[in-house]
């Protein structure tokens, strides 16, 4: 019987059935295509149903879209036939000139824009439901589908690029998007999750503590002063020197020889003996090899060393996590001696305080990718040591010199400040990161 021979009302229920097919094949494409990969991956470890077959499905991704797109063709091709029987049935030569306009618009609005813009809002729901069905017709549809894929990738082979290794792998740049903004973890924990994906754009360089900060015990001086410095230090490992820090000898814990301390009779000797070979790393390591050095050579403290070999500071493994999780204390700018907070909202910091620290401390964005301390970043922009005192802008900072030394900047008087320069202000040369 042909389709001529049928009533208006069944031609009609017929345009209904053929819709949903329609919209079927239309939300799955949506649906599947927009499915999270790595929650996909998550959900298959898991063991649910419906993300194993989607996840299998979608291993081939050439057979799943044309065993769609065959189905949904076929269904608009019969439902532009149907519409202009049943056009010609309804309104004669009429009917069969406006079927085509009446059944587009139909069929965007009811089988594609609208199952396509719930599919895409609801991937998951519609997609793990949907693959019980796509998964026995694709099967059905593979000698069919077989030589469609074969031409079509004829076709296309030389349009595409074959880099499946890494089709799926993030950037860092791109895993730290997806911390910043595609998950739903606590802040704290993103937190420290961008600082551990910033490891490896941070050099042991940028956190050490400078060789004139550094707290040592030199061998060579009297017990009596090498007992005083062991009672009174606040740190549990010391670097023990002959002369100067860059004859370290090695590095004592204070745990090891406390039971010493009130011992009569405790020689030198016996100190040293418990010193530890010192352990050197280069100033340009990143934080993120560090640590795992720090992890395969058993070791907490490490002295840096510049290309010739001179000792330029120390860094710990406390450094470094405090990198992920912050200071240890609620008020770092409290527990920085070296910025006093004025009643202008100025800030005097001493010349040797660490850009990062500041940086820090006060939530600034003074350039760090040069100088690392104050001191340095000025002499740098002036390209001297001024003989008196003067101001100078770096981006929105404004710098007061206090006190100068023969060699160095020793205080520094600074605030944010946008305004015009003033006629006695010296303007820096512009700097990338202010």
């Amino acid at each position: 019987m042909s389709l001529t021979h049928l009533t208006p009302e069944t031609l009609l229920l017929i345009m209904l059935v053929l819709t949903v097919l329609s919209a079927f094949f239309s939300s799955s494409e949506t649906a599947m295509m927009a499915l999270n990969r790595y929650r996909l991956r998550h959900l298959v470890n898991e063991g649910h149903a419906g993300a194993r077959k989607a996840d299998k499905l979608l291993r081939r991704p050439d057979r799943l879209l044309s065993g769609i797109l065959i189905g949904n063709n076929l269904v608009n091709f019969s439902a532009a036939t149907v519409a202009t029987v049943l056009g010609l049935q309804l309104f004669g030569d009429l009917g069969v000139m406006l079927s085509p306009v009446v059944l587009t618009i139909y069929f965007l609005i009811f089988a594609e824009v609208a199952p396509k813009t719930i599919a895409a809002n609801n991937p998951e729901r519609l997609a793990f439901r949907a693959v019980y069905v796509l998964d026995p017709l694709l099967k059905f549809m593979l000698p069919a589908l077989w030589s469609i894929n074969r031409v079509s990738n004829l076709v296309a082979r030389p349009f595409m690029k074959h880099d499946d290794k890494h089709r799926d792998h993030l950037s860092m740049d791109e895993l730290r998007t997806v911390v910043n903004e595609g998950s739903r973890i606590p802040d704290a924990h993103q937190d420290m999750l961008i600082s551990i994906l910033d490891l490896e754009n941070v050099t042991v360089d940028d956190i050490m503590v400078p060789r004139s900060e550094i707290v040592g015990i030199d061998a060579d001086a009297d017990l009596s002063e090498i007992i005083d410095i062991l009672a009174n230090s606040q740190h549990t490992r010391l670097p023990v020197y002959r002369g100067n820090m860059d004859n370290v000898i090695g590095i004592l814990h204070l745990r090891r020889m406390s039971r010493f301390i009130n011992q009569e009779g405790v020689s030198k000797e016996q100190l040293l003996n418990l010193v530890r070979k010192p352990y050197y790393v280069p100033e340009a390591t990143p934080l993120h090899t560090q640590l795992l050095n720090f992890k395969n050579e058993k070791r907490r403290v490490a002295l840096v060393v510049d290309e010739y070999g001179d000792v330029r500071g120390i860094v710990t493994l406390e450094d470094i996590l405090e990198e992920i999780v912050g200071e240890f204390t609620t008020d770092f700018a409290a527990s920085m001696p070296e910025i006093v907070k004025q009643e202008d909202d100025s800030y005097v910091i001493d010349g040797r305080a660490v850009l990062r620290d500041i940086n820090r401390a006060l939530a600034w964005d003074l350039p760090t990718d040069g100088p690392k301390t104050l001191n340095g970043l000025l002499l740098e922009e002036l390209e001297t040591i001024p003989d008196s005192n003067l101001c100078i802008r770096i981006g929105d900072y404004r710098f007061e010199t206090m006190q100068i030394t023969d060699n160095s900047i020793k205080n520094v008087k600074i605030m944010r400040d946008v305004r015009p320069l003033l006629h006695d202000e010296v303007e820096a040369r512009p700097s990338e990161s202010a």
